[in-house]
């Protein structure tokens, strides 16, 4: 137990954050088909984790590094076709994960998120066309897509609910809007794990996380969310000027969190994995799972929740909402003048 905590606090000066990106190349050129921030942190499945495209939270210089490092690695592998690289960035320096010469499978939510159907153009480049004969340049979207994994937990009762570096999600949904918050808001809901927009917001987080849970349980109080938590992370909320009800862990004695969970007093879980034992920590998470309470394992999750309750409170993500086609109209565009060559726009 004392190695892998002195495993897992070493990691903790590591923790980056990771980036999909698809591009499609015809051993020239190589056009970057979209660029997706990873919500979870590195050590997550990327297929278990939400993403986002356009990233929100990057810079632009870091944008175009990304772009030239993904051109670069196009033409010194010689890479004809689809292409993924995985990217992690830990301050302001990328680090290459892995480079894929394949098609991936974020390649259709990118071709939904941004109208171009890339494994199209990539079966004709491959079939002896240029990208510059097919007139496919890069398109960053004005609206946010996110890509939201869905579970399988609640047909397995024994298996626990943590995301780590194996593959759980079964399946994935996607959210369009005009901002992050909105378009996650969406796929949340479309996935089945719809976020409440008041009720009482439950923290048990490890030391390691105690600082960085305090911007969610801040927006969440604004909102109008009563707070509860766990001794030492009611500590560190009330620390912050924060009102918070502190309630026992199950080893504490009765009424305890799993108790309020089957009660129906919690609306909202934000767990980490060093929370708690592991007994106790999974059986908080198994509940909110059964009474069908959104539950999330990472600060980032919680962070990015936070933020979508925030913007559905500004207004309902379920009013202006748009066809596929709509997000996909670029201004002055007439999709029924386009040329039926320019693969890009059809």
């Amino acid at each position: 137990k004392s190695a892998i905590g002195a495993m897992r606090a070493g990691a903790y000066d590591y923790i980056t954050k990771p980036f999909d990106v698809d591009a499609v190349a015809d051993g020239t050129d190589c056009v970057i088909a979209g660029i997706m921030e990873h919500i979870e942190e590195a050590g997550v499945h990327s297929g278990d984790s939400s993403c986002s495209l356009p990233p929100v939270n990057v810079s632009a210089p870091m944008l175009d590094q990304i772009r030239e490092t993904t051109r670069a690695l196009a033409r010194e592998l010689g890479v004809v076709g689809l292409m993924n690289v995985q990217y992690a960035l830990r301050g302001n320096r990328l680090y290459v994960i892995e480079v894929n010469p394949r098609g991936s499978r974020t390649v259709p939510f990118v071709a939904k998120a941004t109208g171009i159907p890339f494994a199209k153009i990539a079966a004709r480049v491959g079939a002896g066309e240029t990208l510059a004969e097919l007139g496919v340049t890069e398109r960053v979207p004005e609206h946010v897509s996110v890509k939201v994994p869905v579970f399988p937990f609640r047909k397995f009762p024994g298996v626990d609910t943590i995301l780590g570096p194996e593959m759980r999600s079964t399946g994935e949904v996607m959210g369009m809007g005009h901002d992050f918050g909105v378009a996650l808001w969406r796929g949340m809901l479309a996935a089945g794990e719809g976020l409440p927009l008041s009720g009482a917001a439950l923290f048990s987080v490890g030391d390691d996380d105690k600082h960085d849970i305090l911007p969610a349980a801040r927006t969440l109080h604004e909102l109008g969310f009563s707070l509860m938590a766990t001794r030492g992370t009611a500590a560190a909320i009330r620390a912050a000027g924060l009102p918070c009800t502190m309630v026992n862990k199950v080893a504490e004695g009765r009424p305890h969190v799993v108790d309020a969970l089957v009660n129906g007093e919690i609306a909202l879980l934000f767990t980490t994995m060093d929370a708690a034992p592991a007994e106790e920590s999974f059986s908080m998470r198994r509940t909110a799972l059964v009474q069908h309470v959104p539950y999330f394992t990472t600060v980032a999750g919680a962070l990015a929740a936070a933020h979508a309750i925030a913007a559905a409170h500004q207004g309902s993500p379920k009013a202006q909402t748009r066809s596929v086609q709509e997000y996909h109209q670029a201004p002055g565009f007439d999709p029924d003048s386009a040329p039926t060559d320019r693969v890009g726009y059809r």
